[in-house]
């Protein structure tokens, strides 16, 4: 039994450090796309997807890498991968202009033929009614945030302009969580198996932009949601983060950003074990915390970050 415990151990240990080891290759080799150095970018792709390839994302990313870098049959053979793994979004892969480079060969009219009948498959059994509705409901919940950080940038985060916008964005959250809840209570989380990814995640949006409450009550409904594949363990992630810094304890993945009244700096909020937080984020499926946190314009240190916790404590208070 010694044996048996110990090797369970090693495969534990080895499966973890696999995990950790494919978030930071696949954390450069975004990095590197994004400067434009696209050979090396699908080098270190290449190296993270002998680790694993079943992120549907992230093949499409290495996809749109190779493609730029000129290396057309790598680029095939990750696009169909991240097809095969889930990716759906037809209009954006017709559109991509990452993705040119393969449009003048025989396997990219089978590649779209190959998704065109999988979306056909699976929408065959999606309540296309609710569908539109969540769409809709999707819609109206983000459309003045893509607002926000322009007019913030613009007028600051205390302006006139950025309160109207919220006001706003306030008064359509209201509408959009008694439509949601009516859903929830008469349906129950519904999965993407039923009404596709994007109306999928508009459920968690709306509780996520939700009161305290709201979140609590629909808490189990959403981890019992992702315990059998009907909603993201990111976003579940996010949501606990939330109501466990609304509720004044720490939060765990460091998804939640407070900004300082005194000096008007963004900070990470109180934050649980901050030394192992990534690895916690990549069990969930979220990528590193230093790239998170550029969102705000800010750095990851850990070092600094836990010696200023006390008082970044205070600040929650």
């Amino acid at each position: 039994m010694r044996n048996n415990i110990y090797v369970l151990l090693l495969l534990f240990l080895f499966t973890s450090v696999n995990a950790q080891e494919y978030s930071k290759l696949i954390s450069e080799a975004n990095k590197l796309y994004e400067t434009k150095d696209y050979k090396m970018s699908t080098d270190l792709y290449d190296k993270a997807f002998k680790i694993e390839s079943k992120n549907p994302s992230h093949l499409y990313n290495g996809a749109c890498a190779s493609s730029l870098a000129g290396n057309t049959k790598k680029a095939f053979k990750w696009l169909n991968l991240s097809i095969e793994n889930g990716w759906t979004n037809l209009k954006h892969l017709n559109s991509d202009t990452d993705l040119e480079n393969l449009h003048s060969k025989k396997e990219w009219g089978k590649t779209i033929e190959r998704l065109e009948k999988k979306i056909e498959l699976i929408e065959a059994n999606y309540d296309k009614p609710l569908q539109t509705e969540l769409l809709a409901i999707l819609e109206e919940d983000q459309k003045y945030r893509k607002q926000m950080n322009e007019t913030q940038k613009n007028f600051g985060p205390e302006s006139k302009e950025m309160n109207d916008l919220w006001k706003i964005a306030m008064q359509k959250d209201s509408i959009n969580l008694l439509k949601v809840k009516k859903i929830l209570d008469e349906k129950g989380w519904v999965g993407k198996d039923k009404v596709g990814a994007q109306a999928n995640s508009a459920i968690f949006l709306v509780i996520q932009h939700s009161d305290l409450e709201t979140q609590k009550k629909y808490l189990p409904m959403m981890k019992e949601a992702v315990a059998k594949g009907n909603a993201s363990s990111g976003s579940l992630a996010l949501l606990i983060d939330r109501i466990e810094i609304r509720e004044g304890r720490k939060q765990i993945y460091g998804s939640q950003i407070g900004i300082n009244q005194n000096n008007k700096t963004y900070y990470v909020l109180p934050l649980i074990d901050p030394d192992n937080v990534d690895k916690r984020r990549t069990e969930v499926g979220l990528g590193p915390i230093s790239d998170y946190v550029k969102n705000w314009s800010l750095i990851w240190d850990v070092e600094k970050y836990k010696r200023e916790l006390p008082e970044l404590e205070k600040l929650n208070k």
